[in-house]
C-alpha cells in the first residue's frame, strides 16, 4: 500500500496542480489521511468503469457501517469525501480498487 499525501486546495479559489498532484492507484491499494474537508479524486483514464472502495472499520451505535464505494466511468473523475468514520488503526483509510489500469489519485484537503 501506497501512503498518499495531501495537495491543498488554494483558499483564493485557484484550483490544485491535480496533473502534478496525482499518482498511479497502487495495484494493492491505498491508504489516506482522513478528515473534515478531505476528499479521495480518482481520475480514470482506461477504458472501462473502475471502483475504489474506502473501508469502514468501525461501527456507529454498535452497527456495521458499509464500506464507501466511488464508482468511475471511463474516462471520468470522480471525489469522495474521506470522512473521519473511515480513519483505521493506523490513523488513515484504507483504499483499495478493483483495478488500477490508467487510474491516478490524488488527496485534496479544503485550505482554512
Amino acid at each position: 500500500m501506497a501512503a498518499l499525501a495531501v495537495t491543498p486546495v488554494p483558499v483564493n479559489g485557484g484550483l490544485p496542480d491535480l496533473e502534478g498532484a496525482a499518482v498511479a492507484a497502487a495495484s494493492l491499494g491505498d491508504t489516506a489521511p482522513c478528515g473534515p474537508g478531505r476528499f479521495l479524486v480518482m481520475v480514470n483514464g482506461d477504458a472501462s468503469p473502475h471502483t475504489a472502495t474506502v473501508v469502514t472499520p468501525g461501527t456507529v451505535s454498535g452497527l456495521a457501517v458499509p464500506d464507501a464505494t466511488l464508482v468511475v466511468a471511463a474516462g471520468e473523475t470522480g471525489v469522495l469525501p474521506l470522512a473521519p468514520l473511515f480513519r483505521g488503526a493506523s490513523g488513515r483509510a484504507a483504499i483499495t480498487y478493483d483495478a488500477v489500469t490508467s487510474v491516478t489519485v490524488a488527496v485534496l484537503e479544503l485550505g482554512q
